[in-house]
């Protein structure tokens, strides 16, 4: 008889697991979370304790039981009980497809006109890869692809690592429910993976469904879970004990009680009006949809009338799989040329022989940078694989090699491309040491980078220029009104005033915000001149360091690296900085304008100040100094400001509302400040 606190110990990892079944749920299929992650991972580690304890506790459909397992040696040969079949598809993409299916259809089932309209069941056609997902009395015991619709592969220990695929049904207790459905990856996980994979060199993916086929076929399930895959069901396999509904749609209603992942774009429409419309519905908003799909299934939804119709060549009569423009197709590159984006980056582009894909005519495509280029092998003349699918920018996705001309150009070389100038500007590029990308270094002359280098400069923690913001930076340049920094100075009231949505008042506070920017101080102007690595902390150590600007603009490398913080990559970048001409010329003529600051001999770096060594922490709001006053203070007095609370921190500045940074401050014995106590230490 079982001791009594094993009862309890049972009875509380069956709750767990219940608990973590339904956060799961809410979680990872319906997109609507009960409870922080910190709350499941708690409940998670209970249960796993308890099983760890208590290896008897231990069932299949444990939450625990998603955990990676070892590599196999090979994947094993699953025979389906039903086959998995195929469904007709209708690549011509007209509404004339989806008619004539109901024509067809209504012809095979003898009815006439005057006949009612048929019911379809319409849902999404992913672009993925099919599973099969058996569970017997409720629990998955086995997952296996498609195959060749006969006989699929084993991936169980892989298909255990997709949180949305629920390990046990909910409330249904068949002796065998196998669910159909569709593995699949969505494209803002695709395109993270792909640029993870190009920033570590890696072999980058053509697709996204390529992407989840080869995780779902992975031996080793650690990988398959360090990709994010998603999964939804569309049907059923084999089924004993469990009463079919009677019609399509309420099966995939059912399985959504079950817990089971079921998308929510579908419909039951009735006659071919009904199936146009849903095809159209979707063609509308497919770009906006988080994945992939090529069309729509149209089914009819009652499943007598399924039965009736049919099989013809192992392809259902009942169904129809009415596609969508292709996302990928062929064509030829007819040169490479670079793009400047609006940081400096530069990004090689193949010129298209123009293709029609994704719903319209493509004729450029991203090449990513220098490194994915020489990758895929892409050179002029190669036949290459475009892609194109929703909002993403079209890409060339590889090269077909077999299609390769005898008079195909030179591996791509972006330095000997370019003669190591920028296209736009003309201003020394450079790559700097682990870095993928080329850049440009004249980012205040570019005109590619005009609008970024005009919103840095304005920013609050730079020139602080009140009211200069995207749109109205968007209006100047693209007007033609400043062409450079300088020409910010040179705007007038009346000129502002005639701009889209710009009031004569709002055009005076923006004059009055430049004349009042002028005056400023070294390390904000250093900072506002937008320099690659150069943040804010650098450029008060800059400042502090040579006291003022000629002596930084005159500085040798070497000079250079003798300031605190600054390396050897810190130190190139604003030596490429500088030693452009037209850099320096934009700072000449700022000066000139009038942005001025009070400048010291150098000395104020190499005496003693009161806060020297020490490190603070500001936390909740003081009476009367903003964080950033407090911050430029601190560091005035040669103090530091950190983001968050350690053991090497002196000082916690606490105000009202301090939160869990004064709770860490305790618990380690730091010292705490209020603001009267931090100014006596700023006048010590």
């Amino acid at each position: 008889m079982p001791h009594p606190k094993q009862e309890q110990v049972a009875r509380r990892a069956a709750e767990l697991r219940e608990q973590l079944f339904h956060h799961a749920h809410r979680y990872y299929v319906l997109d609507a979370p009960e409870i922080p992650d910190a709350e499941y991972d708690r409940l998670f580690q209970e249960l796993q304790a308890i099983e760890e304890a208590q290896p008897e506790l231990r069932t299949p459909d444990s939450p625990t039981q998603r955990v990676l397992g070892a590599v196999l040696a090979g994947l094993t040969p699953v025979r389906h009980a039903v086959p998995m079949l195929s469904i007709a598809a209708e690549r011509d993409t007209s509404e004339a497809a989806a008619r004539r299916f109901d024509a067809r259809v209504r012809r095979a089932l003898g009815l006439h006109d005057e006949d009612p309209p048929l019911e379809y069941s319409a849902e999404l056609k992913f672009d993925g890869l099919a599973i099969n997902l058996r569970y017997e009395h409720g629990v998955l015991v086995q997952a296996a692809t498609r195959g060749d619709g006969e006989t699929g592969e084993d991936v169980t220990h892989n298909i255990r690592t997709i949180g949305q695929i629920p390990l046990r049904l909910a409330g249904a207790e068949a002796e065998v429910i196998e669910v159909r459905g569709e593995i699949y990856m969505r494209r803002d996980h695709f395109e993270r993976m792909n640029e993870q994979q190009r920033a570590a060199g890696l072999k980058t993916f053509v697709n996204p469904r390529n992407a989840a086929a080869g995780m779902v076929r992975q031996l080793d399930s650690k990988v398959t879970a360090s990709r994010r895959l998603s999964f939804y069901a569309y049907g059923l396999g084999e089924v004993r004990g469990w009463e079919l509904p009677e019609t399509h749609s309420a099966t995939l209603d059912a399985l959504a009680t079950m817990g089971v992942p079921v998308n929510g774009e579908r419909a039951v429409v009735r006659g071919a009006d009904g199936l146009v419309g849903f095809h159209a519905q979707i063609g509308g908003k497919r770009a906006q949809l988080p994945f992939d799909i090529d069309g729509v299934v149209y089914k009819i939804d009652a499943r007598d009338l399924q039965q009736r119709l049919g099989f013809k060549s192992r392809e259902p009569r009942w169904a129809l799989a009415h596609k969508y423009p292709a996302q990928e197709q062929m064509t030829v590159v007819r040169d490479i040329d670079v793009q400047v984006g609006r940081t400096g980056k530069l990004t090689p582009v193949a010129k298209l022989e123009p293709v029609f894909v994704g719903g319209t005519t493509v004729s450029n495509a991203t090449l990513h940078n220098e490194d994915e280029t020489r990758r895929k092998d892409v050179r002029v003349g190669d036949t290459v694989i475009v892609r194109r699918a929703g909002d993403v920018i079209p890409e060339v996705a590889g090269v077909v090699l077999d299609r390769r001309p005898d008079d195909a150009g030179e591996p791509f070389d972006l330095f000997k491309r370019l003669g190591g100038k920028c296209p736009v500007c003309g201003s020394a590029i450079a790559r700097e040491e682990g870095e993928v990308d080329w850049r440009c270094s004249g980012g205040l002359f570019c005109a590619a980078q005009r609008k970024e280098a005009i919103l840095h400069f304005a920013g609050r923690r730079a020139m602080d220029i009140e009211g200069l913001g995207d749109k109205l930076v968007e209006q100047l340049v693209d007007g033609g009104a400043v062409r450079t920094l300088p020409d910010l100075y040179g705007l007038t009231a009346d000129q502002l005033a005639d701009l889209d949505r710009m009031a004569a008042k709002s055009a005076r506070n923006l004059v009055d915000a430049l004349d009042k920017s002028k005056r400023t101080t070294l390390p904000r102007f250093l900072f506002a001149l937008g320099i690659r690595h150069v943040g804010e902390a650098t450029a008060k150590d800059l400042a502090r360091h040579f006291g003022s600007l000629n002596s930084i603009l005159e500085a040798s490398e070497l000079q250079l690296l003798e300031v605190a913080d600054v390396g050897k990559v810190v130190a190139q970048s604003l030596r490429l900085f500088l030693e452009q001409a037209h850099n320096r010329e934009v700072v000449d003529e700022l000066r000139r304008l009038g942005i001025h600051w009070e400048e010291s001999d150098g000395t104020a770096d190499r005496t003693p100040k009161p806060l020297a060594g020490k490190t603070f922490v500001l936390t909740g709001t003081l009476p009367n100094l903003t964080r950033d006053v407090a911050k430029e203070r601190i560091e005035a007095a040669g103090g530091k400001v950190a983001g968050s609370v350690s053991k090497k921190t002196d000082y916690v500045v606490a105000g009202e509302e301090a939160g869990s940074k004064l709770d860490k401050a305790r618990e380690l014995g730091i010292a705490l400040l209020d603001e009267a106590a931090l100014e006596a230490l700023l006048a010590s």
